[in-house]
């Protein structure tokens, strides 16, 4: 994958006057499709108190997510990326998929408002460096810019 590849194709598939939702499944799908070595992409979308499951790519998932559990939550609540080279040793992890080892999350912040999360897991250890962190919250960037 370069970045190039990648952010053509969100450029391609995302626009400001489609449906949120499309816009969602299509950028989960993207990022399933042009980077390598990951098991689950999808978004969690606030919904003023909790975050509940949006579009994702991958086995299902659990639904609601309290704020400041697991790494979603702590990623909404302290509104950071978060990058887990190894999700069991994170306190308080959520297990959705047992093959998952690794995962990066990047809040969805819009006018100073949470919107929610991308979250991303891996079936490896570490998969998560400091490149694919900056291409991941540059094609955030670029969601909320059409939201």
């Amino acid at each position: 994958m370069t970045n190039e590849f990648l952010f053509t194709h969100a450029e391609l598939f995302i626009d400001k006057k489609l449906n949120i939702v499309t816009n969602l499944a299509n950028m989960s799908a993207i990022i399933m499709e042009n980077i390598s070595d990951l098991n689950w992409v999808g978004f969690y979308l606030y919904d003023g108190e909790k975050l509940y499951l949006g579009p994702f790519q991958g086995k299902a998932a659990v639904t609601l997510i309290d704020m400041g559990k697991g790494v979603c939550g702590t990623s909404a609540k302290k509104r950071e990326t978060i990058v887990v080279g190894n999700v069991h040793d994170f306190p308080g992890h959520i297990p959705c998929d047992c093959d998952s080892n690794s995962e990066i999350v990047v809040p969805i912040v819009r006018n100073n408002q949470l919107f929610g999360v991308l979250d991303i897991d891996s079936p490896l250890l570490n998969r998560f460096d400091d490149s694919v962190k900056y291409d991941l919250e540059k094609l955030v960037k670029f969601l909320v810019d059409i939201l």
